[in-house]
Formats: structure tokens, sequence, C-alpha cells
């Protein structure tokens, strides 16, 4: 866990070990209870494909799978 403050002109700078770990850009998103900083990818399609890489269903077979299981937890 690391500190970080705001500058006078509000700006955050972040520890250098976690900008080269998670990159220069982010979404911040407002929680309840305070701020998440969610790192964007330089190229999000490539990350869409570097996460979806082992997926071997096809997406109608994903969609078939996530129909099922909501209308099982719904008690259908």
């Amino acid at each position: 866990m690391s500190d970080a403050k705001l500058d006078d002109r509000g700006r955050l700078t972040l520890p250098r070990e976690l900008r080269e770990r998670y990159g220069d850009h982010y979404y911040v998103v407002d929680l309840h209870d305070g701020i998440k900083l969610v790192p964007i990818a330089d190229d999000p399609l490539d990350a869409l494909r570097d996460e979806f890489d082992d997926v071997e269903k096809t997406a109608e077979e994903l969609r078939e799978d996530a129909r099922r299981a909501a209308l099982d937890e719904a008690g259908r």
C-alpha cells in the first residue's frame, strides 16, 4: 500500500513502482466509500484478446451458459 497526496493544483502523483506496474492511464471510479483507479491498457482490444485467449467456447455457448445460470439462480 502506498500513500499519495494531491498537490496545490489538485494533481495526484502515483509512486513510480505503481506507474511502472499499471501504466499511466486510469479510469477514476466513484464508489460510495471512496474512489478506485482502474488501469486502462494502451490498446484495450489487445488486452481483451489476451484476457480471453484461452476461452474455447463460442459466444453462443457462453451466452447459453449465462442464460442457464441466470435461470437457475432465479429458481426456475
